[in-house]
């Protein structure tokens, strides 16, 4: 070992004293190490899954919480689940989940993978929409006919001096009917709030990425966020426009699933931007590690897949006591009922000194665990076929239990351990693994901050901390130097201590 370590610049040689071992848990950034998804919960679909993600070079993790995703999106309104007999507690079937990774982690594909046969259904709906268009029109001209003769009707009544005949109800135009719409993309909520009254069902909000969504909920008109936190609770929405002509639209189930990406250095302005309401709470987060590629041992079977989404889609509604649609509600089992009950106390325990971003999310978890087991169980029983089931059993729900408690929890602290840490440190985290990406030796702060436009530190002030940070752990120093024999400002230029990238002299310990 030497004692010093001999830098070559464009000039010279610069003598600089030994280097320290630099502190490497600068890249972790406070993040805990991705969990193991427990398979449990999707039951025979799981190897399927596993295919899928081999087949798009990404973690099975990502196309399973997609999976989950679709499922409760076909589900949609035609089922609930109820915890107890003796309360009116019941769970829509919605659920969001967010996949977590850099854009060299096949987020898409995987997404592509778990949502591929909504195409195929939604071009067989088309079909059937065409026909629902050609009776409408047919409808439509028939009222426009009897509202002529009507008001012819009326100037004979006036002139005749009798009384006005009254409307007849084929006289009234029939409401237009809606596409199906399985799935869409970056809608606004007025847009969503249209599509949502001719969809009963429901549908599957897409977003390839999150973080624009998350933050851009009130860009084209106020209460944009108010609608999609009521969006997570498949209430009845009316909505009142003046377009409409007084009338309102009214939405019998306003109920959205999501499903979308983000990449790591996006939480942070993602998930702490705007009012602490729990929005962010909502979601499911999976943040596994990348995965090597390798050849898929098998074609994916994609009829499978296709076959159980159809079969969920083609789940009947119940019938009221006035004749009209409604939720057919699961209950769960009497041993399913205490697990539950048990579990609910587990849940609260330890949650005083948590951070609000988390101890929301477990706040979620109830609800979470009814939607999870009641999608579980549906989507188990459109893999095998047979009788629809009617309750929800104790082995579904301590599947769905297991999965929250050892991958959701987890996870969630993953990523809200990254967006919750202070920025200095996140933006330090983010400079750092830039630095190892691009094996940096040696860089100009002013030049490497305009060429990499980091996010969160396109401005100087955050950038020179973060580069601040990162001498102090002992990854950086500078090798500042004037220009010329004038007195001046130095130049902001820093050397990268090799041992960052595994090379140079032993460091000291």
């Amino acid at each position: 070992m030497t004692a010093a370590f001999k830098h070559k610049t464009d000039a010279e040689y610069e003598e600089v004293e030994l280097w320290r071992s630099p502190d490497m848990s600068v890249l972790s950034a406070g993040r805990r190490a991705p969990p193991v998804m427990p398979p449990e919960l999707f039951g025979s679909a799981w190897d399927l899954l596993r295919d899928l993600a081999e087949g798009a070079g990404a973690p099975v993790e990502y196309v399973a919480v997609s999976y989950l995703a679709v499922a409760a999106s076909l589900i949609g309104g035609k089922r609930r689940a109820r915890p107890y007999s003796t309360s009116n507690w019941a769970e829509p079937c919605i659920l969001w989940t967010a996949v977590v990774g850099d854009p060299s982690s096949n987020k898409s594909p995987a997404i592509d993978a778990a949502t591929g046969p909504l195409r195929d259904i939604e071009t067989d709906l088309a079909r059937n929409y065409a026909d629902r268009v050609a009776a409408w029109e047919a409808d439509a001209e028939r009222a426009g006919v009897e509202k002529s003769a009507w008001k012819e009707a009326v100037k004979n009544a006036v002139k005749d001096g009798v009384g006005t005949p009254p409307l007849p109800s084929g006289a009234v135009e029939p409401e237009k009917p809606q596409r199906r719409r399985l799935s869409v993309m970056d809608a606004t909520p007025e847009s969503l709030g249209t599509i949502l009254s001719g969809n009963r069902e429901g549908t599957l909000h897409l977003r390839d990425e999150l973080a624009g969504w998350l933050t851009s909920f009130d860009r084209y008109a106020p209460g944009g966020r108010q609608f999609w936190l009521e969006a997570y609770g498949g209430r009845r929405l009316i909505i009142d426009r003046q377009k409409n002509e007084g009338r309102p639209l009214i939405v019998p189930y306003n109920g959205v699933c999501v499903l979308g990406g983000i990449q790591p250095d996006r939480l942070s302005s993602a998930l702490l931007d705007g009012d602490d309401d729990g929005l962010v709470a909502r979601f499911l987060w999976a943040w596994p590690e990348p995965v090597p590629y390798h050849r898929p041992r098998a074609i994916a079977d994609e009829r499978a897949l296709d076959g159980i989404y159809r079969r969920l889609d083609g789940l009947q509604w119940g019938v009221d006591a006035d004749g009209r649609d409604t939720h057919i509600t699961l209950p769960l089992d009497e041993a399913a009922a205490t697990l539950f009950e048990t579990w609910m106390t587990a849940n609260r325990e330890g949650l005083a000194d948590a951070g609000s971003l988390y101890k929301g999310f477990c706040g979620k978890l109830p609800g979470t665990v009814l939607r999870l087991s009641l999608i579980a169980e549906l989507a188990g029983w459109a893999a095998r076929g047979g009788e629809e089931p009617r309750s929800i059993s104790v082995h579904t729900v301590a599947a769905a239990a297991a999965f929250v408690d050892d991958y959701a929890k987890p996870s969630a602290l993953r990523v809200f351990g990254d967006a919750a840490l202070p920025p200095v440190e996140r933006h330090a985290a983010t400079l750092a693994r830039y630095i190892i990406k691009n094996r940096i030796e040696k860089f100009n702060a002013r030049a490497l901050r305009r060429q990499s436009q980091l996010p969160g530190m396109r401005d100087a002030e955050p950038f020179n901390r973060a580069v601040e940070f990162l001498v102090e752990a002992e990854w950086l120093r500078s090798v500042a130097t004037r220009a010329g024999p004038n007195v001046g400002r130095k130049s902001s230029d820093y050397i990268v201590n090799p041992a960052v990238h595994g090379a140079g002299d032993e460091p000291l310990a």
